[in-house]
């Protein structure tokens, strides 16, 4: 084997003998004399006096093992004495009980001190128990979750519910809720975090039972133990779901061990003493040279040391290592022994010398000896046999190397050295939330500048050491994926890989196991190493071959995703299922990625029995060329693994993959297609990854539209995809949850600010109250000196510029892999789903996590990459070839989210035109066919800021309640796009079927959303009108409010609508203009009723002010009705706005009072006089002048007189015609000096009702006008061309209507009286 260390390489057959000229200086053969003496230099005994020359026995290697015998005796005491403890009961190894004492579902690890929990409140105890005696045993603390670590007695009980601390007899400490454990609860210790270590102290001399949290005493915890007669206690443990610990009961060396208490498990005190003799004399080795010219020793450093084959070293280093390698299957001797050697030799002579010579001692190990258990550092990975078998064997196996990769988030900084490395402390004074930029902004003072920038030096420091570890495990990372390693075995990254692949296999959910078993925080340090390795690997390979690309340009091909090379598990498709693909595109996957798929594979996969047309061919029947595999032959019986149950379903079928492991390749001409196997992640070979000569590897399978040049190494794709993955499967919500620190920081920072401003307004002789303050200002300002240290190692660590550029760099491979991925047509679908989640939760995390400190403005290509995500955005948040609802639903959110900012609005601006329209007239498809609600808020944030009064960040009614509220809900600013509102105006007026179908299901949904919104303030009002329930249920509100909001954005729409293409609802030319038209404003009378109502339902609700219904009030949803009907009135041509107001005041449903509601006026105003001014106690458009200008209040006032001279010109002309006149006109007039106009029409004749017969039997607002075919009902045009749009059947018979005529009374009876 060779050590690039060493500089030289050997085995056992490289040593012979030479001439006798050469034996001195070359083979190290000694003489006698001088090998008796190296022999007893190196083999002295244990107290290091030697013997005198004449009286020891002489020594060679034919009586050495006799004499190793003797100095390996371990006195008897010592022999004995393992096993044997007073005060202790059980199985001299400790263990956890996993045969019966347990309650609950837990796994526990092949060591049985590993434990996770899999139930609501698990329970183990140990093997053993103490009743005498001081005894310790210490706890990994894996996740940082609801634990209860301690003692108890056989006789406790424990549920789903109570666990260790729960029962008498039994005591435990929480560090999770900071409190101690027996039956009832203090405060106690201090809050562990993930990688602490806890240890547990018992001393049944004096009854007392105590923790220390890394090495740290939290002081006794219990006192007065009950002992004596069958009173022995259990280390045991309670764990919530997915909580994990490690126990060390002394099979390992204690980390913190505390004087006067024993491990439960006693050390291997006789080997222990063995080892460190052997040891003691492999030191020897290391510090003597022979001089065989001379016949003498030599005294050297060890640290010089070179190994260069002499046979006497050899001989003698083999008799070591024969009695070394037993002791060292013990994990205790491994870590107590050989790491403290391995340590020792690394604080020696330079990095250089200690590299070396850590080689050459693993050379040795791997030479004579066979390792289970090596606990390596860097040195120990840079030896390519300790690397191989450290991924094979041990890195990946519960989570060690993940580990590897973490740095720890401090909860106690003082324990961190943080209070060294950052003495001065500061916090932004002032907030960026949104919405409170109109606030004043005070100008940072001298001293506060000063402590920032103090503060920022501090930070720097930190920063810096951190990034000393961070380059140390990226260096880990690297020697893990090299792929130069090969000779005598497979390459360290294929290793890695197959390895790699199960973590995320184990970690991803919907896959029958336990979920995220690697602790989120674990993965994101692990993820950013990754990418630092992998980066460096793909522009190595890009430096030696030019035709490769950059990592700043990598992407995963689209032929990855269905060519089967890749595992996937589980994990959802665009498209759906993997087996529904496997069929449905077998013919797209056969002529764009010449791959045919095996009808028995398929079979296997789906148990369906398909059409298998041509392909299913008789036994002994040559197939066609296409359906030939690799090399034309004949196609091979299928082999009996591929079968086998164990491999899974996934493994027996690739749908896609492409690879004959049977038949010689050649390269396939045109016609030829392949035919293919799955390949489980431990067969596959670095051929099948790779590729070689015409087999393609991972990207077999190559859709036209991709380049023919491969893009780096495949494993290096394959790693890429990995991290992908990573992101989704927790990354991303540990970014998120870290905002936490920051938000802590600006709370306490207000509560600061706002104790210190009482303390200057308290007077000087409130004494008590000064105290107070002055305490909690004290509490605040330490809990901010904590809070901002945490803060900076959270930027350091988390959100850096560094980890910024990381997540950008895995947004752009997302973006790129979506766009190829897109071009492959149909195959699309098979792309993975976390591709987008990816695409989109890392942008939202770079734009919502990184700052303030880092602005995502400042990245390189920002701006290209907002608009190639607009573009995805809006192809995709409609693409029929995504089926799964969930990314429907995440794709519609982004957008939505979008188009709320004017940055991200722009680069929607910016994508092409066409993919512009599409985006628009896939908004307007009718909102039955999909989530409307989200559609509908896409379209109102394109509107924002162009409505009658909607220009507000912050509810203007809340405040005006309470201006100072911080805490107010806030509104993203407006940013309308006049573009997007152009091409939606232009769709609407081009499409005939466009308008009429998007226009009614806005209606439809409208009615919906309004109507539950009345039905669920009428059942909170009875609600809180019941004596026996004074509370509403918080759902229940949530509901009402979205209800409400819901309905203000519809209107909003139709405000929109209505604006930008007015004659869809004012020009009757068209087939559904006065259809549309009366249905709005059916729909805006109820509204305005509904809401505007003295003393209604309404009002009542709204005083009521209840928690999570603060949206609701008359200004949103008023303003929004009164922005269309002064569209409708005010702002139109006079022929439409006459249209409109003859609709408006036939409605049944009108009350000219609502309008005058608007003003704050109780009833309409007589004509020809002023206004008066509002009443300060009722609603008025006039009070909300900061957002409502006065060009739009004239346009209200206008609408109002105008609809007041209407309403009085209509009840004449009907008192005139002798028809009924509108009641609420009537009541009008009636109520008014109008009635002097009646008596300018003497002539009029009585008022008399029109025939209950001649109204409309739907409405009974309109005469009949229209009569259905064939069955013969009447009704008016509205209605019926209402009815027609959603059913074809009668309203009243339900025959079919197969036409609508029209109808006249007074034409049908003369013509009757004619044939009469």
């Amino acid at each position: 084997m060779a050590s690039k260390g060493a500089g030289m390489s050997f085995s056992r057959k490289s040593y012979r003998l030479t001439s006798d000229a050469e034996k001195s200086r070359v083979t190290g053969i000694v003489h006698e004399k001088l090998l008796n003496d190296y022999l007893h230099r190196i083999f002295s005994s244990p107290d290091h006096v030697p013997p005198a020359a004449t009286s020891r026995k002489p020594l060679n290697f034919q009586n050495l093992p006799e004499h190793l015998d003797q100095l390996l005796q371990v006195d008897n005491e010592d022999e004995e004495s393992q096993g044997q403890a007073e005060g202790r009961l059980g199985p001299s190894t400790v263990v956890l009980d996993h045969t019966g004492g347990f309650e609950g579902l837990l796994l526990v690890d092949d060591d049985l001190l590993g434990v996770i929990g899999h139930s609501n409140f698990g329970t183990i105890r140990s093997t053993t128990c103490v009743y005498k005696g001081k005894w310790v045993y210490e706890v990994l603390i894996s996740s940082q979750g609801l634990m209860q670590i301690g003692w108890c007695t056989i006789n406790c009980r424990f549920n789903q519910e109570e666990g260790v601390g729960d029962t008498h007899n039994s005591y435990a400490y929480d560090g999770n809720r900071v409190r101690k454990w027996n039956v009832t609860t203090t405060n106690y210790g201090k809050a562990w975090a993930a990688g602490d270590i806890v240890s547990c102290l018992i001393d049944l001399d004096d009854g007392t039972l105590s923790f220390c949290l890394n090495g740290v005493s939290l002081g006794i915890a219990f006192e007065n133990l009950s002992r004596g007669l069958g009173m022995a206690y259990f280390p045991a443990i309670s764990l919530s779901f997915k909580e994990s610990v490690a126990f060390n009961f002394g099979s390992r060396p204690l980390r913190y061990p505390v004087a006067g208490f024993r491990p439960l498990q006693d050390p291997p005190c006789a080997d222990l003493v063995r080892a460190q003799r052997l040891l003691g004399c492999f030191r020897a080795v290391l510090s003597v040279e022979l001089d065989p010219v001379e016949g003498r020793l030599v005294e050297k450093e060890s640290s010089e040391w070179q190994l260069q084959g002499q046979p006497t070293i050899l001989l003698t280093l083999a008799h070591i290592f024969q009695h070394f390698a037993p002791l060292l299957r013990k994990v205790y001797l491994v870590e107590a022994v050989l790491m403290s050697f391995l340590l020792g030799i690394m604080e020696k002579g330079t990095p250089a010398q200690a590299q070396s010579l850590v080689h050459q001692v693993l050379d040795l190990l791997w030479l004579f000896m066979e390792i289970h258990y090596l606990r390596l550092t860097i040195s120990i990975l840079r030896h390519q046999k300790s690397r191989k078998f450290l991924l094979s064997n041990v890195l990946f196996d519960v989570l060690r190397s993940v580990v590897f990769f973490y740095i720890k988030s401090p909860l106690r900084v003082e324990e961190a050295g943080l209070q060294e490395l950052i003495p001065t402390t500061w916090w932004p004074h002032r907030s960026s939330r949104e919405g409170r930029e109109s606030k004043e902004v005070n100008e940072e003072t001298a001293e506060e500048r000063l402590r920032r920038r103090a503060y920022e030096r501090g930070c720097q420091r930190l920063k810096k050491r951190i990034e000393v570890v961070e380059e140390l495990q990226v260096q880990i990372l690297k020697l893990l994926l090299d792929n130069k390693d090969d000779n005598g075995g497979e390459a360290s990254r294929y290793i890695f890989l197959t390895k790699f692949r199960k973590f995320l296999q184990e970690n991803a959910s919907g896959r029958g196991n336990m979920p995220m078993l690697c602790p989120p925080e674990y993965m994101v340090c692990f993820l950013h190493r990754l990418i630092s390795a992998l980066r460096y690997y793909w522009d190595e390979y890009k430096a030696s071959n030019p035709h490769a690309s950059f990592s700043e340009e990598a992407y995963i091909p689209p032929q990855i995703f269905y060519n089967g090379k890749v595992d996937y598990f589980d994990l959802q498709r665009l498209g759906g299922l993997l087996s529904h693909l496997r069929k449905t595109l077998k013919d797209d996957l056969a002529s764009k990625a010449n791959i045919v798929i095996d009808p028995l594979e398929l079979q296997a996969a789906t148990m369906d029995d398909l059409d298998e047309d041509d392909e299913a061919t008789p036994a002994g029947t040559q197939r066609p060329m296409q359906a030939l595999a690799m090399g034309g032959a004949l196609p091979l019986p299928r082999p009996g693994w591929l079968s086998s149950p164990t491999l899974g379903r996934a493994n027996r079928f690739l749908s896609t993959a492409a690879v004959s492991l049977m038949t010689p390749r050649r390269p396939l001409s045109t016609l030829e297609k392949v035919k293919v196997r799955t390949l489980s992640v431990e067969q596959r070979t670095r051929e099948d990854i790779e590729g070689s000569h015409w087999n393609e590897g991972l990207l077999l399978g190559r859709p036209p539209e991709e380049p023919e040049q491969p893009l780096s190494e495949n494993s290096l794709l394959e790693v890429l995809d990995g991290a992908v993955m990573m992101y989704n499967l927790s990354v991303h919500q540990q970014l998120g949850k870290m905002v936490g620190v920051s938000d802590d920081v600006n709370e306490y920072a207000m509560a600061l600010r706002d104790t210190e401003d009482k303390l200057r307004r308290c007077p000087r002789r409130r004494k008590d109250i000064l105290a107070e303050l002055t305490k909690s200002q004290k509490v605040f300002s330490e809990k901010l000196d904590h809070l901002s240290r945490r803060l900076a190692w959270v930027h350091a660590t988390v959100y850096s510029q560094e980890k910024m550029l990381d997540i950008y760099w895995l947004l752009r491979v997302c973006l790129r892999t979506i766009e190829h991925g897109d071009r492959t047509g149909s195959l699309f679908a098979f792309m993975p789903e976390f591709y987008l989640s990816v695409a989109i939760n890392s942008y939202s995390a770079l734009k919502n996590y990184f700052g303030p400190v880092h602005s995502m403005e400042e990245l390189p290509g920002y701006e290209e990459t907002l608009t190639r995500l607009a573009a995805i955005l809006a192809k995709h948040f409609a693409d029929t070839r995504i089926v799964g609802t969930d990314i429907r639903d995440s794709l519609m959110q982004a957008l939505a989210s979008y188009v709320c900012y004017p940055h991200s609005l722009r680069a929607v601006e910016r994508i092409p035109e066409d993919q512009r329209i599409a985006m628009v007239r896939n908004l307007l498809a009718p909102y039955e066919q999909r989530p409307w609600a989200q559609t509908n808020w896409i379209l109102v944030r394109l509107w924002r800021g162009c409505g009658f009064g909607y220009r507000y960040t912050r509810l203007p009614h809340l405040l005006k309640t309470k201006p100072e509220d911080a805490n107010l809900p806030s509104l993203q600013k407006p940013c309308p796009s006049t573009l997007l509102q152009q091409h939606m105006a232009d769709l609407l007026r081009q499409g005939s079927d466009v308008a009429p179908s998007f226009l009614n299901s806005v209606l439809n949904q409208l009615n919906w959303a309004f109507s539950e919104f009345i039905g669920m303030i009428q059942e909170i009002q009875q609600a809180a009108e019941r004596l026996e329930r004074n509370f509403v249920d918080s759902r229940q509100l949530k509901v009402c409010a979205t209800c409400f909001d819901l309905s203000v954005s519809l209107l909003r729409v139709l405000e929109m609508t209505i604006t930008l293409v007015p004659e869809i609802f004012l020009d009757w030319a068209r087939p559904t203009s006065e259809m549309l038209l009366r249905r709005l404003a059916q729909l805006l009378n109820q509204v305005l009723n509904r809401v505007t109502a003295e003393r209604n339902l309404f009002d009542r609700v709204v005083t009521l002010r209840l928690p999570g219904l603060e949206s609701v009030d008359h200004y949103p949803i008023l303003v929004a009705v009164t922005g269309i009907l002064v569209q409708l009135l005010v702002r139109g041509q006079a022929s439409e706005t006459e249209r409109a107001t003859s609709v408006l005041l036939a409605d049944p449903c009108f009350q000219l009072r609502s309008i005058c509601y608007l003003l704050g006026q109780p009833e309409p105003p007589a004509p020809g006089t002023v206004l008066p001014a509002p009443d300060r106690k009722r609603f008025s458009l006039q009070s909300y002048t900061d957002y409502i200008n006065a060009e739009e209040l004239a346009q209200v006032e206008q609408m109002l007189t105008h609809l007041t001279f209407a309403s009085a010109q209509a009840a004449a002309a009907s008192l005139v015609s002798g028809t009924t006149a509108h009641p609420m006109l009537l009541e009008y007039m009636c109520a008014h000096q109008y009635r002097h106009s009646i008596s300018n029409y003497p002539s009029l004749p009585s008022l008399q009702p029109t025939s209950e017969e001649d109204l409309c039997p739907i409405c009974y607002a309109h005469p009949i006008s229209a009569v259905f075919q064939p069955c013969g009902h009447k009704s008016c045009k509205a209605c019926i061309n209402q009815h027609l749009m959603n059913n074809k059947d009668c309203f009243f018979c339900k025959a079919t209507i197969v036409s609508v005529e029209d109808w006249d009374k007074a034409a049908n009876t003369s013509t009757t009286s004619s044939a009469a």
